[in-house]
């Protein structure tokens, strides 16, 4: 049964990414005029601007464009960069590694935070515990991140200096300085999407400790700890596990005014290089594996979900 669910989300998932995969094609015809002359300039040569036609397939028939793209995208080829002539698999994974480790720091901390402050506020209901976390989750919703990067950049990196304002070093070269490096954007997405996390914890606890096995469980005198985190936590983290689950998908997507505040060399800043510079195979690149890893994080998600509740039914 679990396997034949996995190959049914899996055959979904193949129009989805069709479709993804004509709209992100469509993006360079999107663009007003003729998109070779938008990306090199008024200035160029008739015959560079031919070549790069011939490059990117754009003299031939659209139907035929699309297929011929789409099997070099299946075959791995996503094009080269009009800018660095690299093929754009190699500078977006490159760029991957800082995406990546931004996103699951940030997200980690997001979920520490959210878990504690959402449990506590559901189970201390209308109390000071629960009026602070509210208070709380509404300034992490109402905050940008970019601005609490910036205060926090005000704060521990030109009063205190404590920590790096910007910039990114690889844990292969100094774990320390990788670490020194990573804590205010990572504190800065964490705080804004721990905001978010915690309301939607402390709803789905309320809901599950207003049931009646819950009060069951309390009225057997089994330890209140074990009631709220074994029971009533264990039950409320389905629907949970769905919004991490879409949090993680969107900062794998690329945080671009974060990674662009702090200098951060991820997917994010990438496209709004790429954008910036008309360099459309990158963008193109990028639009396609941000779709992809949503895609893929939302069966892992639906996956989970069989873990954490046999009872799921996987149809």
């Amino acid at each position: 049964m679990f396997y034949r669910y996995l190959i049914n989300r899996l055959l979904w998932a193949i129009p989805v990414m069709l479709l993804v995969s004509i709209l992100v094609f469509s993006l360079i015809h999107f663009i007003p005029g003729d998109p070779v002359v938008t990306m090199l300039g008024s200035t160029a040569s008739y015959d560079t601007i031919e070549a790069i036609r011939s490059k990117l397939f754009l003299d031939r028939p659209v139907i035929v464009q699309y297929f011929m793209w789409l099997g070099n995208v299946l075959k791995g080829d996503l094009g080269n960069s009009i800018v660095t002539g690299e093929p754009v698999s190699k500078v977006i994974f490159s760029r991957l590694p800082a995406t990546v480790i931004l996103a699951f720091t940030s997200l980690l901390i997001a979920a520490i935070i959210a878990i504690f402050s959402g449990i506590t506020a559901a189970h201390k209901r209308n109390t000071i515990w629960d009026i602070s976390a509210m208070f709380f989750s509404v300034l992490g919703i109402s905050i940008p991140a970019f601005w609490l990067g910036i205060m926090f950049i005000i704060l521990f990196a030109l009063a205190l200096g404590w920590l790096p304002a910007m910039g990114y070093v690889s844990f292969f070269e100094s774990p320390i300085q990788a670490v020194r490096h990573l804590a205010i954007p990572a504190l800065s997405l964490g705080l804004i999407n721990a905001g978010y996390l915690t309301r939607v914890i402390r709803t789905k606890m309320l809901d599950v400790l207003g049931q009646d096995y819950i009060n069951m469980a309390r009225a057997k005198g089994v330890k209140e700890s074990v009631v709220v985190y074994r029971h009533a936590f264990k039950n409320a983290s389905i629907p949970i596990v769905t919004v991490i689950g879409i949090q993680l998908a969107k900062l794998m997507g690329g945080t671009i005014i974060v990674e662009l505040i702090f200098a951060w060399p991820g997917i994010g800043r990438l496209v709004l290089q790429a954008i910036n510079s008309r360099d459309y195979p990158v963008v193109q690149g990028v639009v396609l594996i941000s779709a992809f890893i949503f895609v893929l994080m939302n069966l892992i998600v639906d996956l989970i979900y069989r873990v954490l509740d046999p009872r799921v039914e996987l149809s």
